[in-house]
């Protein structure tokens, strides 16, 4: 029960978007057809769950075992690194239409600030391995539920006749916050879960 608190709270109370702020590069940026932001999410949860496996495994048996504690961004930004080559080298070969969709946007997930954040939230939160997998892979859901969300209203968006001064940006950044307002009414649900399954 605690895992599927866990998951839920990740995804709604505790949205990586609209609750920590993380990840507002791709989530402007890569919003404008929901098929795009579908394939990032997709990108950002295979990248963040195996890179939140290697970053704690390297923080558990090199940083900490060594005394290396203070080497945890530099490291974790590499691993990252790494993985995000490794998607973009499988995604060029299994679906280039995707690859070409993702543009800029993809080795733009190296410094997507949502997978470094989680990465080290799940150190910072003294998580077990499986419960920090489960964490980052309820928050990339999360991440990608958010994604698919502004972008199908962005393309009804593209079809009505939007104010002159409120066209492009703006009404995209007044769309966020609006999203983030309603996502605001899942706060208290995790207390509430708790409660219910006992874990309080």
């Amino acid at each position: 029960m605690e895992y599927l608190l866990i998951f839920i709270t990740a995804i709604f109370v505790n949205n990586v978007v609209f609750s920590q702020f993380l990840g507002i590069c791709p989530f402007f940026g890569v919003s404008k057809k929901i098929e795009t932001a579908a394939g990032m999410g997709a990108a950002v949860a295979f990248v963040l769950t195996i890179a939140t496996i290697v970053t704690y495994l390297v923080q558990i048996y090199v940083l900490d075992a060594n005394g290396l504690g203070y080497l945890q961004t530099i490291a974790f930004i590499l691993i990252i690194a790494a993985l995000v080559q490794m998607v973009e080298i499988i995604l060029k070969k299994v679906s280039p239409a995707l690859y070409q969709a993702l543009g800029v946007f993809l080795p733009l997930i190296t410094t997507n600030c949502c997978i470094l954040g989680v990465a080290i939230l799940v150190i910072q939160k003294q998580y077990d391995l499986l419960t920090g997998v489960i964490y980052a892979f309820s928050t990339a859901l999360g991440f990608a539920l958010a994604l698919i969300i502004f972008a199908g209203i962005r393309e009804q968006l593209s079809m009505v006749n939007v104010p002159k001064g409120m066209q492009g940006m703006s009404i995209a950044l007044v769309t966020a916050g609006l999203l983030a307002m309603a996502f605001m009414g899942f706060s208290g649900v995790d207390g509430g879960l708790a409660v219910l399954f006992g874990l309080k």
